[in-house]
């Protein structure tokens, strides 16, 4: 199976769902597409790629929004290797602006995400046409907005469903919720950008309805504990069992 970020270069595939993928490891903003108006431009891209290489791996793909509102949200693909047998999705341009934490809270006001999938996952033009391989694309630009759309903010522990009434992410899952838990690694987690600002990354891990609802009576420690006890990892399977 050939995938996009095995490709040489950095050429430009267009796909639907208003994004273009930029192969290679050149980050160019002239990739994307304009849209009429002002267009958001993410601020931290390089220094956000810069600390994805220094600490996942090599960034050699990047999902450019072609349309944006409030923030441009682009994703880093790092593909998998033998030491890191899976795909890592970060975003870029969440951290664009603060989000709305209590004064003195001490919550982190600048946020990105990330999300792990399976080596077998597609990535190709024809693939991502299907809702079955793009909506974990789809989530993280959804979450992502989520802070700015809301006034409000996205930290630990926090869980979200999908919709009103809530619905499976996808035909092939009945995932249908999140929940923000912390960085894959003490280096990774957080991001200096200048005395004012820090990003902090989170990790996105997708739920069942029955265990966004032990979330909500044990609380988040209560729901960790039986995802660990039933060996659930951030790798999303879209088939795993139910840890409720």
């Amino acid at each position: 199976m050939g995938y996009l970020a095995n490709a040489a270069g950095g050429g430009m595939v267009e796909v639907e769902k208003n994004c273009v993928i930029a192969t290679g490891r050149a980050i160019s903003r002239g990739a994307r597409k304009k849209s009429s108006g002002v267009m958001p431009v993410e601020q931290c891209l390089e220094q956000i790629s810069a600390h994805v290489e220094s600490t996942l791996g090599t960034v050699d793909t990047i999902f450019h929004e072609i349309v944006s509102d409030t923030i441009h949200i682009d994703v880093l693909q790092v593909a998998p290797t033998e030491e890191s047998p899976f795909w890592r999705l970060v975003t870029s341009g969440m951290s664009d602006l603060p989000m709305s934490t209590l004064s003195g809270s001490g919550d982190a006001r600048y946020a990105e995400l990330m999300l792990t999938l399976p080596a077998y996952w597609r990535f190709d033009q024809e693939s991502l046409q299907d809702e079955n391989w793009y909506w974990p694309l789809r989530l993280l630009k959804q979450l992502a907005r989520l802070p700015h759309s809301h006034q409000a903010w996205l930290g630990w522990g926090h869980a979200i469903p999908n919709g009103n009434p809530v619905e499976p992410y996808a035909e092939n899952t009945r995932l249908c919720g999140s929940i923000i838990l912390l960085g894959v690694s003490e280096k990774f987690e957080t991001l200096r950008i200048n005395a004012d600002k820090e990003i902090r990354f989170f990790t996105v891990v997708p739920l069942y309805q029955e265990e966004m609802e032990l979330r909500r009576t044990s609380g988040t420690s209560g729901l960790l504990e039986r995802l660990v006890h039933a060996q659930v990892s951030d790798i999303i399977d879209p088939q795993r069992k139910s840890a409720a």
